[in-house]
């Protein structure tokens, strides 16, 4: 089986290698073609790649390419991880929007708008060249935003695009873990779009296991969501809401840690991988793969500091410390189609009447059964209250962000930033949008 990686040359390649390097089974990935349009990326991540392999006999081959064409062609699988503008982008959405006083996290808000519609464009086009020259493979998309590049992706590839998060599947293992829960045993009642879900029930044996949790005060602040949003909201919620949610409950908070830090996320993952290639590049690095490893860790340590440091929730646990989780569910789901191997994954798909509040085209994330027929989202409970009123608002943000990419149009593009719940003026959006129209060239085109 063939998988190709778009965004070959991206930092958490080697995470996915690892999972497929764990891999022995009969139909499993035996060639990897990894694509990139920075050369110097691909030969940095391709070391670090053949280190990992050094004792795996049975390793998959390894390939590398500038050329999109050379890459699908012969594709069964397309896993996308592509990031536009690369890191220098994401330093410019949280920048811009910081100087206005809201967030700019790379997914929520200003800046996931902005990161959406430099990225849209771009993903069209490969979907499109995915169309042509591998009609018949699945494309998991990690492609962030991902939830709206999924989305518009749809649009080109129907059902054969499925958008992956890691943030479900931690969420879960660290609710299954407090309540001293084998994971793989727990059936996850989780609805929302990526992102902006929440955890509402964990079945073992028929029985949810959640109402246990928020009676346990010492269970329940035991965990980094208990810790974040703090335990008497999470019983106010009746729900344990993914990570991302911090953003909404505590924006005030987080955007005042944000503008008083030294350096935004993105301005510090950018001067941390910079010097990580540049060592490479420069052979300074005995070990490639230690010298990953050792970025990777420092990477994972300070994920969301800005959020633990506005609610003074503490440091990460070591178990949130080894790897996200993403590359699993890429290979649970790959498994699963390729050789039917039946599992319930919390996939980005379309609706197709799960969700009541939204229409079937709409990508949503919710558990699905998985099979050689690609996934089928699950019947679920209906989002009601705030939780409701919050996906729908998102999702009106998100399509106007679709149809803005694909018509050009600066009036969407505008509406979409000042109809976000996290931007709290007209005016705002407007300065946002000629900021960042100013500041990111891949935006000329909306006018």
């Amino acid at each position: 089986m063939r998988l190709t990686i778009l965004g070959g040359g991206g930092f958490r390649v080697p995470l996915v290698y690892r999972a497929l390097l764990d891999d022995h089974a009969e139909g499993r990935v035996t060639h990897v073609t990894l694509h990139d349009l920075d050369a110097g990326r691909l030969a940095a991540i391709a070391r670090v790649l053949k280190e990992q392999a050094a004792d795996v006999p049975d390793a998959p081959e390894v390939t590398v390419t500038t050329d999109l064409e050379t890459a699908l062609t012969k594709a069964d699988f397309v896993f996308s991880a592509v990031r536009v503008r690369g890191l220098e982008g994401r330093a410019t959405d949280e920048r811009v929007a910081l100087d206005e006083g809201v967030l700019g996290q790379e997914t929520v808000g200003a800046g996931g708008i902005s990161y959406g519609l430099r990225t849209i464009p771009v993903m069209t086009r490969v979907a499109r060249r995915v169309a042509e020259l591998a009609p018949e493979a699945w494309v998991i998309n990690f492609t962030n935003p991902a939830g709206m590049v999924t989305e518009a992706m749809a649009a080109h590839l129907g059902d054969r695009v499925i958008g992956i998060c890691d943030s479900p599947v931690g969420l879960g293992r660290r609710v299954a873990g407090a309540l001293g829960v084998d994971p793989s045993e727990a059936r996850l009642d989780y609805a929302g779009l990526n992102h902006l879900g929440w955890l509402r029930g964990l079945h073992v044996g028929g029985r949810d296991q959640l109402p246990r949790l928020f009676e346990d005060e010492r269970a329940l602040a035991s965990f980094e969501e208990g810790r974040l949003f703090g335990t008497d909201w999470l019983r106010s919620l009746g729900a344990i809401p993914n990570e991302y949610l911090h953003y909404y409950y505590f924006n005030r908070e987080t955007v005042g840690a944000a503008r008083t830090a030294a350096k935004t996320r993105g301005a510090f993952l950018l001067d941390q991988q910079r010097g990580f290639y540049d060592r490479l590049a420069a052979d300074l690095d005995g070990s490639a793969f230690a010298a990953w490893d050792r970025t990777r860790l420092e990477r994972e340590e300070t994920y969301m500091a800005e959020n633990r440091e506005a609610v003074d929730a503490g440091e990460r646990d070591s178990c949130d410390l080894q790897s996200g989780g993403y590359e699993q569910v890429a290979l649970s789901l790959m498994r699963a189609i390729a050789r039917d191997e039946r599992t319930t994954l919390i996939l980005n798909v379309r609706n197709r009447g799960v969700l009541g509040v939204l229409d079937a085209d709409a990508i949503v994330e919710v558990p699905c059964h998985v099979d050689a027929n690609g996934p089928r989202p699950l019947a679920t409970d209906p989002l009601t209250g705030h939780a409701a009123g919050l996906v729908c608002a998102v999702k009106a943000v998100e399509r106007d962000v679709i149809a803005a990419a694909a018509g050009g149009s600066r009036t969407l593009a505008v509406r979409a930033l000042a109809t976000h719940p996290l931007v709290d003026s007209v005016n705002v959006a407007r300065r946002l949008f000629e900021g960042y129209q100013q500041r990111i060239p891949d935006l000329a085109y909306l006018r």
